[in-house]
């Protein structure tokens, strides 16, 4: 039997794994690494651990960071995903998953 991962380790896999134009809320990565109660500790390792798509993470809500909202949005429109009015909008025709579903 293998020891489970790290939290660290599980959460830098599953946004490792995000490929370009993939959007997930921080619930979404945690209960992906395994832990679905952890989306505010999503938040921390993203602002610790250099190298990782951090953009691609959103709030429950679909807004996006505040403390670099321009740089999410520039890299965000950079690989194709729709932003409008400083909040991720998935699309209605979109076959990727997404953690969401817009009214």
């Amino acid at each position: 039997m293998t020891p489970k991962r790290s939290f660290r380790d599980a959460v830098n896999a599953v946004i490792r794994d995000l490929q370009r134009g993939e959007v997930l809320t921080y619930g979404e990565v945690a209960r992906r690494a395994g832990y679905p109660r952890a989306a505010r500790a999503v938040g921390n390792v993203l602002a610790t651990t250099m190298g990782l798509p951090w953009w691609r993470v959103v709030r429950a809500n679909g807004e996006l960071a505040a403390h670099s909202r321009e740089e999410q949005v520039r890299r965000l429109r950079r690989e194709g995903v729709l932003v409008r009015d400083g909040r991720w909008q998935p699309r209605r025709d979109s076959k990727k998953p997404t953690s969401r579903r817009l009214p």
